[in-house]
């Protein structure tokens, strides 16, 4: 089995992954991070969650100078959840070596960012918009930018972005050296590629699923109100070594520590708006097996690789199979046995499926002292009564997008409904429903997709008004 040590990196930079409890590298790690040492171009396909930002983020801490105070290193984000998740892991990576990381990102004062900026930063991870606005106001200067990074390519291309990345390259050194990271290679991200990027080597890896066989999986199927209930019965009967709790907010990792606090459990809470030194404490706690029980956000439980945790709990379904396959894969690590348990609300059973089919496997009931493994399935039975239009699986479709998300309480369930219903089209018609901070992606048969942006723009979704119109490719 190959191990960190084996792929080049310095004595310094292994200390930093034994502080954040990494062990062995991913595939992704493995076939990227050689090349990329070597100065080579990379293109990495490999979908979220499969530890790609270690993949590009050890080799750029390997190549930045600490001494030298300009920009070295730019990486390119869609989001700014994503930033915030980089800059969080590539901090942790680069501790040992005092290399100064900011982040830089919308929807924040952009004052407060050209001042971090102005005192340090040799690595920049930055939302695409903040950073093409910085750069325009001479604060972020990529004169002696060496490495370039575009992590998430394709939700770039899905955001209509492509055109203000290709601005900023042009902006970075023709002697650069630039890697390129996306879940999926459409025709656009290929001719980007061949266009910046110099002889590239191509490394691509299957999605996470590899963690389903040393997992068992369970659902729960709770009620809102009965949810904090549910989850103390549950960690009295299965009595967990070590358990992360996962919940989509800050607001509700708070609100969910205190309520397991007040019934005397030692549990703590990880999340974005901790100060550094809080969540430092906190994650040594639980790295160190002092701490059994642990809520946390899937930002904050970056790099939390921890082999002892034996229980992944799914409080809040996660936002996508993807992020499904990530959570569960903190358990079950390393040949040990881990369980997975899923809090399924009765409104979220089209989540259900969709994870179930992305993993392959039945998800089993749970009950105190439930042991089935879960078994190969093709796809659960249609729960519909009435009949369905069946489509063909080679109709085009067409991406839409819309103008909420998390933030205005938008789950997927909300979004399909509130298209069958406007609509009045098969809620199977409605694929790759995507909710991210404050938009949200879905796709229609190209043939409707006209008349389902006129028949729901504008429809209130618990309680705010959406708009929606066709994405730009």
């Amino acid at each position: 089995m190959t191990a960190f040590a084996d792929l080049g990196l310095s004595e310094q930079t292994l200390l930093a992954l034994q502080d954040v409890g990494y062990e062995q590298p991913s595939p992704i790690q493995e076939q990227a991070i050689p090349p990329m040492l070597q100065g080579q171009d990379v293109i990495g396909q490999a979908q979220t969650g499969s530890g790609k930002t270690a993949a590009f983020g050890l080799p750029i801490i390997e190549h930045v100078d600490p001494d030298l105070k300009e920009v070295q290193a730019l990486v390119l984000t869609p989001t700014r959840e994503l930033c915030i998740q980089v800059t969080q892991a590539i901090r942790a990576y680069a501790q040992r070596k005092g290399v100064d990381v900011v982040a830089v990102f919308g929807g924040a004062p952009i004052r407060s960012q050209q001042a971090q900026l102005r005192a340090g930063g040799q690595i920049v991870v930055g939302t695409v918009g903040r950073v093409l606005d910085l750069i325009q106001r001479v604060s972020l200067v990529l004169h002696d930018c060496r490495f370039v990074v575009l992590d998430e390519a394709d939700e770039m291309l899905d955001l209509g972005f492509l055109e203000d990345v290709e601005k900023i390259l042009s902006l970075t050194p023709n002697s650069r050296q630039t890697a390129l990271f996306s879940a999926t290679m459409p025709p656009p991200i290929r001719k980007l590629a061949d266009r910046y990027l110099y002889d590239p080597v191509h490394v691509k890896v299957k999605s996470a699923t590899m963690t389903v066989d040393s997992v068992e999986q369970f659902r729960a199927e709770v009620k809102g109100p009965d949810k904090a209930d549910v989850l103390v019965d549950l960690l009295r009967a299965e009595r967990p070594d070590q358990a992360i709790v996962f919940v989509r907010t800050k607001i509700r990792c708070d609100q969910l520590y205190k309520k397991l606090r007040d019934r005397g459990m030692n549990v703590k809470a990880l999340h974005g708006d901790m100060s550094q030194g809080s969540r430092d404490g906190v994650m040594l706690a639980f790295k160190a097996g002092r701490l059994p029980i642990l809520v946390a956000t899937d930002v904050a439980a970056r790099g939390l690789d921890i082999s002892t945790v034996t229980h992944v709990i799914n409080y809040d379904v996660p936002i996508s199979p993807d992020v499904y396959v990530h959570r569960i894969g903190r358990t079950g690590r390393v040949g040990r046995a881990g369980r997975a348990i899923t809090f399924v609300e009765p409104r979220q059973q089209r989540e259900l499926e969709a994870i179930e089919r992305h993993i392959g496997t039945s998800i089993s009931p749970w009950s105190p002292g439930a042991h089935t493994a879960p078994a190969k399935v093709e796809e659960r039975p249609r729960r519909h009564s009435k009949p369905q239009i069946t489509r063909n699986g080679d109709e085009p479709y067409a991406k839409l997008i819309a103008g909420a998300g998390r933030a205005a309480g938008i789950e997927v369930a909300d979004l399909v409904h509130a298209v069958t219903g406007a609509a009045g089209i098969d809620g199977e018609a409605v694929r790759d429903v995507r909710v991210l901070e404050h938009f949200s992606f879905l796709s229609v048969p190209s043939s409707e997709a006209e008349r389902v942006v006129a028949a729901v723009d504008g429809t209130d979704v618990r309680g705010t008004p959406v708009r929606v119109e066709l994405a730009r490719t």
